[in-house]
């Protein structure tokens, strides 16, 4: 397994999840949401239930996973050492969480139904979220997405911020966020096959009929999917079935098709032949180039642009639907 001595974030971070967390910090009351929710909602409430109700992984408990864990660790350069624990759900998961005392879940539903290959490329995935220091935004993003929801007024007062965009711009930062933890999988596995096999176990995998599962076929089918993209009204579907604005519901995670997409690019890449040559930002070392990544540096970036011209519209056909609602009330 490949290690990194001293690697920053800022290596492998994918620039639309740069682009998504500038965006997101640039939202009007966010200062105000990160005061708040630094005073009413720690990391530790959860710490504590995650001690309670799960296992703690150790040296004596599953040992296994306990070296595959410590391998990830090394290989990302992480300390201090964060907490693995295994929860009981028939639900195929695992995410990080906190800041202060950081630490990874895995369901065991995901260790039933991955090899340890997997299980690897998902612990270096959710240990790239600690280090890019997704879990304080994600976190967040979750209380946030609550609070605003039905709590505002008993709580952080967010009520006066929904308008702002402040939870589309959540949403969206969550989705790109995974984009630079795929990278760190890849990383530290040094091989993008583990890391795909996991994402289409993640998209539709079962333990009985693995063996008549095809990754080759399910890269096509990731590329069939990008290929939606030639039929503008395809465009917009996608756009909607992320953001369901009539019902508040929102994907926290992009399409797993996407991500294959993503990483079979970046996999290719000489961004990644440089990183593993050595040639990478350490921490501490000063940014070279003040300016935020370039949109044109990355192909991926039009979609960027779609995006904006899709919330556009939709927010335009909005407006004609209350429009139309509001002549049949008279």
């Amino acid at each position: 397994m490949p290690v990194y001595p001293g690697i920053s974030s800022e290596a492998f971070r994918h620039p639309l999840d740069q682009q998504a967390e500038q965006t997101l910090r640039s939202v009007p009351g966010f200062d105000l949401v990160a005061r708040r929710f630094v005073e009413f909602v720690y990391e530790r409430p959860r710490q504590v239930f995650l001690l309670g109700n799960a296992i703690e992984v150790g040296p004596r408990q599953y040992s296994t996973l306990f070296q595959m864990f410590r391998e990830c660790l090394r290989s990302l350069d992480i300390a201090p050492e964060p907490t693995l624990f295994v929860s009981q759900s028939p639900m195929v998961n695992a995410y990080a969480l906190g800041q202060e005392r950081p630490c990874v879940v895995l369901s065991t539903a995901l260790l039933d139904l991955s090899d340890e290959a997997e299980i690897k490329a998902v612990l270096a995935h959710e240990l790239g979220h600690l280090k890019c220091g997704h879990t304080t935004l994600t976190q967040m993003a979750s209380w946030v997405i609550t609070a605003a929801s039905g709590l505002a007024e008993m709580t952080f007062g967010l009520s006066s911020l929904v308008s702002t965009g402040l939870i589309l711009a959540f949403y969206e930062w969550l989705r790109k966020a995974e984009l630079s933890a795929d990278r760190a999988a890849l990383l530290v596995m040094d091989d993008v096959k583990p890391v795909l096999q996991n994402m289409m176990k993640l998209a539709g995998g079962s333990s009985r009929y693995a063996h008549e599962l095809s990754l080759e076929e399910f890269s096509r089918q990731s590329e069939r999917y990008q290929n939606l993209d030639q039929d503008g009204i395809n465009q917009v579907y996608k756009f909607l079935l992320y953001n369901n604005l009539s019902q508040g519901f929102f994907q926290t995670h992009p399409f797993t098709v996407e991500r294959v997409h993503f990483l079979k690019e970046w996999s290719e890449s000489e961004e990644l032949r440089q990183i593993r040559a050595g040639n990478y930002r350490r921490a501490g070392e000063p940014t070279v180039d003040a300016e935020p990544p370039s949109p044109s540096s990355e192909s991926s970036s039009t979609g960027e642009a779609d995006v904006e011209r899709l919330r556009r519209e939709v927010a335009e056909l909005q407006r004609e639907i209350d429009r139309i609602r509001r002549s049949r009330s008279e």
